[in-house]
């Protein structure tokens, strides 16, 4: 544990995970029960909508994990939030041509938790 990252922005991006990863369990929750919201004639990148759902609430359930990991201060929260974060990136924008606005919405969360966390330790020391 490095108690000299722990900082504001730490808690922000662990914040900002934590709203993706609800969303995308949301999300994902939706695509398993066949929900309305979805397009009929949609077409995805991995076969089906069910497939797709488990996918989307899976990286949902690591994402909120790294988010409470960020909170206790946790070195497991940086690593998996950053690759969480990045699947979360990567499932937003190949849902786009179905959800654009939710999609885009999520990528951008995603990418700002990204950033922060990546962000090298001289950057936090002067972010205090």
């Amino acid at each position: 544990m490095n108690e000299e990252r722990v900082t504001g922005w730490w808690i922000f991006a662990g914040v900002l995970l934590g709203i993706a990863s609800v969303l995308n369990i949301v999300w994902g929750i939706a695509a398993i029960s066949d929900s309305k919201f979805f397009t009929e004639d949609s077409v995805y990148i991995i076969e089906g909508l069910h497939t797709w759902g488990w996918v989307t609430l899976i990286i949902g359930v690591i994402q909120l994990f790294a988010s409470f990991s960020l909170f206790s201060g946790g070195g497991f929260g940086r690593v998996i939030g950053i690759v969480a974060a990045s699947l979360g990136a990567l499932t937003a924008l190949a849902n786009t041509g179905t959800t654009p606005f939710w999609s885009l919405g999520v990528f951008a969360l995603a990418v700002v938790v990204v950033y922060q966390l990546a962000k090298p330790a001289e950057d936090y020391s002067r972010a205090i």
